[in-house]
Order: C-alpha cells, then sequence, then structure tokens
C-alpha cells in the first residue's frame, strides 16, 4: 500500500480526500486544527516540524492542501497570508524533492482577473487581491521548483457539509436554516462550482496515470453565483416558499470588500483532451451534496 502525506486536510477539500483515498493507501493526514479522529496536529508554516513529520512517515506523495481562502481575511492578514499561502507551499516543495517524491498543489480559479468569459490552462492568470496573488506565488513555485507535481486549479467549492463548508453554498443553506424567506444574491459574478469529491477522484486518476503538470479541474457547465443559488431552492422543492432578490456586488461592499474577478469560469482542457475529465456536471454534483450532506438540515 503506498503512502500518502496530507496537510492542511482539516477543511473541507481535505474531508473529501480522506474518504476517497483510505482505502487503498496508507494515509497521514494533519491540520494545525485537528477536528477530526483521523487528524493529527501539523502547523505547515513551521518548516521544521513540517519536515520531520513528513520525512518519519516516508511518503510515496505529499499532498498540501491547506490554505487561507478567506478574502478579506487576507486583505487584513496580509504577511500571515503569504506565510500560509505561499512559503509554507515553497516549504512543501523543498520537502517533496528533498525525498524525491510527487507533490499536489491546490491552485484556484481566482488567479485570473475576469476579463475573459471563461479560461483554459494556458491562459495567463493576472490576480487581483492578496489571496490570488499568494495562491498564483504557490503555483508558480511548485511549476518551477517541484520535480514531480500536480497542481490542479479548483473553482467555487462546495463539500463537507455544514461542519466544514465556509462557502457559498453553505452560507445560503444557513439562512434558509435560520429561516430565512428572501435570499439576496449577487448577479454580477460567473464562475465553475466544483465539488470536492469528484475533485479528490479526478486528482486520483492523474496520480494513477501519472500525467505530472498543472490542470484546470473544476465541474461541468458554466453558471453563476445567481443560477447556483436558484438551483439550490429547485433541489430542495421551495420554489414557492423562498423568494430570490437580485442585486449586484455592491450590495455586500461593506462585508465583502476584498477586489473578486467578475469572472472565474474555467475549462478542464488538458483533463478533456487527455481522455480523464471525469468531473460532472455541477447540477448533478450539488444535488449529490445537497442530498449526502444536509439531509434533515433543514427539519
Amino acid at each position: 500500500m503506498k503512502k500518502i502525506y496530507i496537510a492542511g486536510c482539516g477543511g473541507m477539500l481535505g474531508e473529501a480526500f480522506y474518504h476517497q483515498f483510505k482505502a487503498e493507501y496508507e494515509l497521514k493526514c494533519t491540520d494545525k486544527d485537528v477536528n477530526d479522529t483521523w487528524l493529527s496536529y501539523l502547523d505547515f508554516r513551521d518548516f521544521e516540524a513540517y519536515k520531520k513529520d513528513v520525512l518519519d512517515f516516508k511518503p510515496d506523495y505529499l499532498f498540501h492542501l491547506g490554505a487561507y481562502t478567506d478574502l478579506e481575511f487576507c486583505e487584513l492578514n496580509i504577511n500571515d497570508t503569504y506565510l500560509t499561502n505561499t512559503l509554507a507551499v515553497e516549504n512543501a516543495v523543498y520537502i517533496a524533492n528533498m525525498l524525491n517524491i510527487p507533490l499536489l498543489y491546490i491552485s484556484t480559479a481566482g488567479i485570473f482577473d475576469g476579463a475573459k468569459m471563461v479560461y483554459d490552462d494556458w491562459d495567463t492568470p493576472n490576480p487581483l487581491g492578496h489571496y490570488a496573488r499568494a495562491k498564483y506565488a504557490g503555483e508558480v513555485f511548485v511549476e518551477k521548483n517541484a520535480n514531480r507535481h500536480l497542481i490542479c486549479r479548483a473553482g467555487w467549492m462546495m463539500g463537507a457539509g455544514p461542519t466544514k463548508d465556509k462557502k457559498f453554498v453553505q452560507k445560503l443553506m444557513k439562512q434558509l436554516k435560520d429561516g430565512k424567506t428572501e435570499l439576496y444574491v449577487v448577479n454580477d459574478k460567473d464562475g465553475t462550482p466544483t465539488y470536492t469529491h469528484d475533485f479528490a477522484k479526478n486528482v486520483k486518476l492523474l496520480l494513477e496515470k501519472e500525467y505530472w503538470g498543472l490542470y484546470n479541474m473544476v465541474c461541468g457547465g458554466e453558471t453563476s453565483r445567481l443560477e447556483v443559488a436558484k438551483e439550490i431552492i429547485t433541489i430542495l422543492g421551495l420554489q414557492n416558499k423562498v423568494q430570490i432578490h437580485e442585486v449586484s456586488s455592491e450590495y455586500f461592499k461593506k462585508d465583502y470588500f476584498a477586489l473578486r474577478p467578475p469572472c472565474e469560469r474555467l475549462l478542464n482542457k488538458k483533463l478533456h483532451l487527455r481522455g480523464l475529465n471525469i468531473m460532472r456536471d455541477w447540477k448533478i454534483a450539488l444535488t449529490e451534496y445537497l442530498q449526502n450532506y444536509y439531509k434533515g438540515y433543514l427539519d
């Protein structure tokens, strides 16, 4: 059984990786937030501690998942953002090269400026804020310096349910749970949802094929925040009970002041050309996500 060390595994993506890989690989999953029985403590910003923990485990692969993803936090805590989202990634590269093992790094659709309607794997990023800049700096460092690497760019992440999902779907579900019958949703943000389990499965496929490099990896179909919200209401059968009000991003500017690209739509061009795109349509993935993780949540 091959071994994988997964750093920053305590979040929504780590939950999916643990469940998708645990049957076929020996895993060591770490995070600074030990919120599950299968996690142990590690702060990957501490290079010496990170190096010792990985070297002691002697893995065949190193997965570096964790990052700050709250854009407002990143704008207000710039040094901490680069320490966590960039320098810790450099730590991972040094360790992977030391062991001569492949490194997985998770990048984001947020590194583009939104000037185009859709971005493929070869489009040139132009990050707008500190979150995007730090993530892109990590991507560049991995691409230039890791001996063997997989860089997988995710879109609007959804997964892990109410306990770990801090993103758009959970924010809407929380409002519905709180009894809100009117939702205010932006009509000027386009993107591609990414179901964590589909993402983990597609990473596994690339790993097994040993197709290293950079890949866009999002669910199929181009959509928007507004359309995702409407689809959630439809899946839940709440069309006659909940009203959606369209607003511009300006409406939420006080709380969400960080710069966000108007369009983050990715195209899985490389996966498609290699015949390895197993990411499902976002509506199918969203339906499965709500059924698997939110059953009884609104009762």
